[in-house]
């Protein structure tokens, strides 16, 4: 039987509005599909895992205290996040995870806290801390080869800059700074976004993209899933555009 071995980093810590609810979308979905799916977790002073081990590491949202106490921790786990993204890993980051894996995060403070530096980004908060991006977003990608346009909800007073392969346009919304054109990162094995919701349960075509991904990866192959009947989120979904995209 197929099966997906996922890394949940910082759960205790980073689950702003209910990201740790992804995890239990992509199990869920692989379950309709009799694909197993292990999800394992990772916090401050937890042992060294293997990164590349695994078939997916996730990394949900945080506000600037709860990223600052993981930034040291985080850093000794560099080597192995960056041997297994390099390896093809899959990773999911959301909000403060995505923050962490550029150069660094200013806070309002002017404080840096240091990102892995795993991609070029970087990230800096306005100092007033009144000034953020907050309200729902829409988003439309073309992750899947089509256009897709994706919803969520996004609280965020970092302003990420120097991204060079978003993961999609904004239709209604902030995205990475105040009013722009672009939101989150994208690569073929990253998606990081400041979508929270959670993102997946209102996104299906986001867990899929990830599950085909990641058996593909292991069969050395396309893997086409079984389809779901997502009646309820397309239609869920569609009173959203409705209401926000003219």
């Amino acid at each position: 039987m197929s099966k997906m071995k996922i890394l949940h980093m910082y759960a205790d810590m980073l689950d702003l509005y209910g990201d740790s609810g992804n995890m239990e979308i992509i199990k869920y979905r692989c379950t309709q599909r009799g694909i197993g799916c292990v999800v394992d977790t990772y916090s401050i002073d937890s042992p060294m895992p293997d990164f590349s081990a695994y078939d997916m590491i996730y990394i949900g949202g945080g506000a600037d205290l709860e990223q600052q106490h993981i930034a040291d921790d985080l850093l000794k786990c560099k080597e192995g996040i960056a041997a297994a993204h390099a390896s093809g890993v899959f990773m999911l980051l959301i909000c403060g995870g995505y923050q962490l894996m550029g150069k660094y995060y200013r806070d309002a403070d002017g404080n840096d806290i240091p990102g892995l530096g795993l991609f070029d980004y970087f990230t800096v908060a306005p100092s007033s801390r009144k000034k953020r991006c907050i309200g729902n977003i829409v988003v439309r990608t073309t992750f899947t080869g089509k256009p897709v346009d994706v919803v969520g909800f996004e609280n965020h007073g970092g302003q990420t800059q120097g991204v060079k392969s978003p993961f999609g346009e904004v239709r209604f919304g902030n995205g990475n700074c105040s009013k722009s054109q672009y939101e989150g990162f994208f690569q073929k094995n990253v998606i990081a976004t400041y979508l929270h919701g959670p993102c997946l349960a209102k996104n299906p075509e986001i867990s899929d993209y990830i599950i085909s991904y990641c058996l593909s990866r292991n069969e050395g192959s396309p893997v086409k899933l079984a389809p779901l009947n997502d009646k309820l989120e397309h239609d869920c979904r569609k009173v959203m555009l409705d209401r926000l995209v003219k």
